[in-house]
């Protein structure tokens, strides 16, 4: 069992989680991902490394409340348990494999679009602790959707805020703004966009006008997370390529982004099926399973 040892709500249907794992915090890098269960029958489900505390024995993980399985992930309190939690899966990010001399002098940028910033937070608190300058670009529809504000403003260097509808700061799209600041005489060496593959795809048709080096990451795409079901299958550098064994990240230019996002729809009918007349059954579910841990501990 590991146990939450904090949740903390960030918008409404999205939650962080801070869950003892000491096996797992103790090898995970940015980058990678690792899979829960909640419940004996519960569904594996891959999220993104939010953080990780070596000392503490700790993983973060930050779930959206989408489908049956995070809905039922998100009722869970602190002090509950999941029955399995997995990882660290997946591939780091580049730079963090790399010898800090080859980073030290090297400018990021992050464009993280609605739940992305929290994939992008390890990433800049990697870099800070090893004195790497990185900027970061945030996007959502609206102030009350902005997630772990403060937590990446105090990891990076600037902070440019968008929204949708103007509530706070830049009113427009991540990619204007990656506009605004490069014909504004900004520079970068190294790019990474995390968020919605639609935000994806346009930050790379931005990105290929000022020919800067892109990363992505497909960590939306993963069901099971082994390569096994073939769900995150997609077309990388005209060859085909697992998100969850291949990546998460890949070379922007070189993502069939089309395909990604007709796959990504493909079990939209299958979901909004499953989320009928849910709440009650989720509750009732949490209750069972949280009486049979009572149990197992008496």
């Amino acid at each position: 069992m590991y146990k939450i040892l904090k949740k903390r709500s960030l918008a409404e249907g999205i939650c962080l989680m801070e869950v003892e794992a000491k096996r797992l915090s103790a090898s995970a890098l940015p980058g990678q991902f690792l899979i829960v269960r909640s419940g004996a029958n519960g569904e594996r489900i891959p999220l993104t490394i939010c953080d990780y505390d070596r000392e503490r024995g700790s993983v973060t993980i930050v779930i959206q409340a989408i489908g049956y399985s995070s809905k039922k992930i998100n009722m869970l309190n602190e002090g509950d348990t999941f029955d399995d939690v997995a990882g660290p899966l997946g591939n780091p990010s580049e730079f963090a494999v790399k010898h800090v001399e080859f980073i030290c002098n090297k400018k990021f940028l992050f464009i993280a679009g609605g739940v992305g910033a929290a994939p992008v937070y390890p990433q800049i608190k990697f870099l800070k602790e090893r004195g790497v300058h990185a900027d970061v670009i945030m996007g959502a529809k609206n102030a009350d959707m902005l997630i772990m504000e403060d937590d990446i403003k105090d990891q990076c260097d600037n902070l440019y805020i968008c929204t949708d509808d103007g509530s706070k700061g830049f009113k427009g799209l991540v990619t204007e703004m990656l506009k605004q600041l490069l014909t504004n005489g900004e520079h970068y060496d190294e790019v990474i966009a995390i968020g919605p593959m639609i935000m994806m795809k346009f930050v790379t048709l931005t990105a290929k006008q000022f020919n800067l080096p892109l990363t992505v990451s497909l960590n939306t795409l993963m069901v099971d997370g082994t390569g096994m079901c073939g769900a995150c299958r997609v077309t990388v550098g005209g060859k085909v390529k697992f998100a969850c064994v291949d990546g998460p990240e890949f070379n922007a230019y070189d993502v069939d982004f089309d395909e990604a996002l007709r796959r990504q729809g493909m079990y939209k009918n299958q979901e909004k099926k499953a989320l009928e007349n849910i709440t009650a059954d989720i509750r009732e579910e949490n209750e069972r399973d949280c009486a049979c841990q009572r149990n197992n501990k008496l």
